[in-house]
């Protein structure tokens, strides 16, 4: 009957303890806008904010981010061609008039080229740098103005195993990715102490659209997926972690980091 009645008591207060744990994590009333959003680790994300509690936006090149949308239920769709500037700063104000304001921002479009270095042609650099680095810049610089005025933000910026070596004809693909992560930590050593949050997830080898080409490959799938301790390619779903705990209050140490989410490839 002891035992009984100490079980009893016991566990009201681990199940309370296990509430005020998962507080940490939880994202209802913040404002998320997630670029990429309309498909692949972007959507993910963007669902995790969501189920996490938040309130979404997703920005994306294509019409595809309307159907996303509405597949995904209550989110705010954004459609703007993040090589264009002026079409990046107008769907920025247009998160911000839709949302009202910005708490989370998930930077995780893209885009890959690929000749040999040699071939590369300045036209291709141009574009993978300019979507892939400068409009990163440019929406971290545009969120981190919104949130240093509100004294707290999150941004996390999704950079790649490119951002530790240097890959095989993608060299314009490789420098704005080792640019990226190289930025993650320069608007940290500014905002950190200002209560900006700004850390990046070095995404493993994860099967989406653009690794199809590898994926379809058997010899260079079986290459790269024996090289992963995990022993398996990433999904999309794994993200969802590390994107729900860096957008929330238990990262607010947390600043400049980038974080791998790679199956221990960086490891091996």
């Amino acid at each position: 009957m002891q035992r009984t009645s100490l079980r009893k008591c016991v566990a009201p207060i681990r199940i309370a303890r296990i509430e005020q744990s998962m507080k940490h994590f939880d994202l209802t009333g913040k404002k998320a806008l997630v670029t990429g959003g309309s498909r692949g680790l972007g959507r993910a994300m963007a669902e995790a904010m969501l189920e996490a509690g938040a309130e979404a936006a997703i920005l994306g090149s294509s019409q595809r981010v309307f159907a996303t949308a509405q597949e995904m239920g209550n989110v705010v769709p954004i459609q703007a061609d993040l090589s264009e500037r002026d079409q990046l700063r107008q769907a920025f104000d247009e998160c911000l008039k839709k949302l009202g304001t910005l708490d989370i921002l998930i930077v995780s479009h893209g885009v890959q080229r690929r000749h040999p270095a040699e071939d590369f042609p300045i036209e291709d650099w141009d574009y993978v740098l300019e979507v892939n680095l400068t409009s990163m810049f440019l929406l971290n610089q545009l969120a981190g103005r919104v949130m240093l005025a509100r004294g707290r933000g999150k941004i996390i910026n999704i950079a790649s195993l490119l951002s530790v070596f240097g890959g095989i004809t993608i060299p314009a693909y490789a420098a704005a990715k080792g640019g990226v992560a190289q930025l993650t930590k320069a608007f940290s050593n500014e905002w950190a102490g200002r209560g900006i949050n700004v850390n990046a997830i070095i995404p493993g080898y994860m099967a989406t659209e653009m690794n199809q080409a590898l994926i379809a490959d058997p010899k260079r799938n079986e290459m790269i997926t024996a090289r992963i301790p995990a022993g398996r390619w990433g999904q999309p779903e794994d993200m969802k972690g590390a994107a729900i705990f860096l957008a929330s209050e238990a990262s607010d140490y947390i600043s400049g980091a980038v974080i791998p989410v790679d199956g221990g490839w960086l490891g091996r």
